[in-house]
């Protein structure tokens, strides 16, 4: 499988929002998830949202319930994170990640694979 390519971060003032997107054509042989994940330098990869594909169940992270949404585009294999009410401890690096592995709705990125680059999102107060 290959990687997947996040896109649409970028800087921008507490309050605001981003979309993140999220291209997987690249991993599309057996997905059971996909998810956002997070990292900032120093610091342990966090889980954001999970998406259960064949389940539709949804997992928020605690810290970005209400404010985050996770969706999909079938038609253009592509995963969207929908930012709202971005707030300065939100910075980080934004990746994307898939899984064919089973139980990966409950995993924390160990069972995911397809990590891009990532793409940036900065928060400032």
């Amino acid at each position: 499988q290959g990687q997947l390519v996040e896109s649409g971060g970028g800087s921008v003032q507490a309050g605001g929002s981003l979309r993140l997107s999220c291209v997987a054509s690249a991993y599309t042989y057996g997905r059971l998830c996909m998810g956002w994940f997070r990292q900032v330098p120093g610091k342990q990869r966090e889980r954001v949202a999970i998406m259960g594909l064949r389940s539709g169940d949804i997992y928020y992270d605690e810290s970005v319930k209400g404010r985050f949404t996770i969706s999909q585009d079938t038609t253009k294999d592509t995963m969207f994170l929908q930012m709202n009410n971005l707030k300065p401890e939100d910075a980080a690096m934004y990746y994307c990640a898939a899984s064919s592995r089973a139980r990966c709705f409950y995993s924390t990125g160990g069972l995911f694979a397809g990590w891009g680059q990532g793409t940036q999102v900065t928060v400032s107060s």
